[in-house]
């Protein structure tokens, strides 16, 4: 099985972004996006390119986003199956959703939610690697 890491920055935020995919304790990935971001969006950029990586592998995958995992794993499906509306207005970061939600369904990985800044190894070092790739340093 593969264990994954991943965090996303952006500082300030909204501001320059970057994340970051640790894999079996290893910085493995590391990327942004151009202008301004938000950590938010960082962190489903991360958690989208472990679940691309794991290439339908077992995987977990750890991340201290609770935001994504409730995304991911309760409101997803039923933004879908309302035509990708919810009640009260927009979806934010849709184009991240709509990425992140059908990725997970065809993948055999579980995500798992670890407090960040709390000394878990994995998470810090994804949280330094996100840090360096907002700072615009790749792999």
């Amino acid at each position: 099985m593969i264990t994954y890491y991943t965090d996303g920055s952006a500082s300030p935020n909204p501001g320059p972004g970057g994340f970051s995919v640790i894999k079996n304790g290893v910085p493995h990935i590391l990327g942004s996006e151009e202008g301004v971001t938000t950590n938010i969006r960082m962190e489903g950029k991360a958690i989208i390119a472990a679940l691309e990586d794991a290439a339908g592998e077992h995987a977990e995958i750890f991340t201290d986003s609770e935001f994504w995992i409730n995304v991911i794993t309760k409101w997803a499906p039923g933004w879908e199956a309302k035509g990708w509306s919810k009640k009260g207005g927009e979806i934010k970061n849709l184009d991240i959703v709509q990425k992140v939600y059908p990725l997970y369904k065809q993948s055999k990985a579980t995500l798992n939610w670890v407090r960040g800044h709390e000394g878990d190894e994995g998470n810090e070092l994804a949280d330094t690697w996100a840090n360096k790739a907002r700072e615009g340093v790749r792999l």
